[in-house]
């Protein structure tokens, strides 16, 4: 059965990132240390060549999108934002450490909600419907190959929750620009909601090969 190959990369460096606050729906840029490190990337890594990019309607995606991909149809998911941290949006863990609210977020995410925010289990069922959309839109449109610039809480829940093989949530951390190659194939997505893991992305850059002596 034909496999869709669908690469999840997260996008580039923002001030809150540096700062290590909870940034997840509030729309942040990527900063200027960010926006070089992408250039960096897309000089000395190989990105795939995609027929669609994915993306979250947040400014930091869009721009990641848009650098890594030039010239490729960009299509906004709103389903693929980060986490709604409602009041943790913008502080860091330090200056929540005495909240009982943010310990017992911390304690049990899944199942807990920041204040006007959103718990971990909305989350995970808004990413699916996500992943669902994305893979219909795939098949629909014959694309075996595309892209998804979204967030790093998106690709570690989804990675940890339905890829193969299993591992913890923190096992799935990726930096600014990179993330992993998923593989869907229907069968296995419409019966278990699972897909596969299949390797990093970006990958280095092959080095062009010298040609034998005798051909110099």
């Amino acid at each position: 059965m034909k496999s869709y190959k669908l690469h999840l990369i997260r996008h580039g460096m923002t001030d809150g990132n540096l700062q290590g606050r909870y940034i997840g729906v509030t729309d942040v840029p990527v900063c200027p240390e960010g926006l070089q490190q992408l250039d960096e990337l897309s000089q000395s890594m190989d990105y795939p060549y995609v027929e669609r990019v994915y993306t979250s309607p947040l400014t930091r995606c869009l721009t990641t999108a848009a650098r890594l991909f030039p010239g490729t149809d960009l299509v906004m998911m709103p389903k693929l934002r980060e986490c709604d941290f409602g009041a943790f949006e913008g502080k860091t863990p330090q200056e929540l450490q005495d909240d009982g609210t943010y310990q017992a977020w911390i304690q049990d995410s899944l199942h807990n909600a920041p204040p006007d925010g959103e718990s971990g289990l909305d989350f995970l069922q808004r990413l699916v419907q996500a992943l669902s959309d994305i893979f219909e839109d795939m098949m629909a449109n014959g694309f075996y190959e595309a892209a998804a610039v979204t967030h790093g809480g998106v690709i570690m829940s989804l990675l940890s929750s339905m890829g193969l093989p299993r591992y913890p949530y923190n096992q799935w951390m990726c930096d600014y620009g990179r993330g992993y190659t998923i593989l869907l194939t229907p069968q296995m997505w419409m019966r278990d909601r699972a897909f596969e893991i299949y390797d990093i992305v970006p990958l280095p850059l092959e080095e062009e090969e010298e040609p034998p002596l005798e051909e110099l």
